[in-house]
């Protein structure tokens, strides 16, 4: 499902609050039991990000490092083509997401919701296009 090289569908997108990155692209690599995730991009004001981790489909939580927004993030997979993350800082639960893989695995389409780190609510639909 996840495996592969997603790059994010600005245009397609809605980030709130925004605004959204300018650019960002995320290899999954399948490994035992999970998923390892790298992300790169470049945020709203031209920085580059860089943001990682590898987690089982337990729902545990585990390490994410780049993203100062989160420090550990759990993932369940809810059917074969869905995964559920919650994405923490400092044991607070900050977004929930889910990802659903469509369009006969061609497009990915991420709902966030919850707090940024201002204390914003966030609800964001990030579609990205498998590369």
């Amino acid at each position: 499902m996840l495996p592969g090289t997603w790059k994010l569908n600005v245009a397609k997108s809605k980030y709130s609050p925004g605004p959204a990155p300018q650019s960002n692209t995320v290899k999954f690599a399948a490994v035992d039991g999970g998923i390892k995730l790298v992300a790169d991009g470049v945020d709203s004001q031209g920085k580059k990000t860089h943001n990682e981790y590898t987690a089982k489909y337990d729902g545990k939580d585990y390490p994410e490092t780049g993203n100062p927004n989160v420090d550990t993030i759990s993932i369940k997979r809810i059917d074969a083509n869905t995964i559920e993350t919650i994405a923490k800082k400092g044991g607070k639960v900050m977004v929930t997401s889910r990802t659903v893989v469509s369009n006969g695995g061609k497009l990915r389409t991420t709902t966030q919701n919850g707090t940024n780190a201002q204390g914003q609510k966030v609800h964001n639909v990030i579609v990205a296009d498998k590369q």
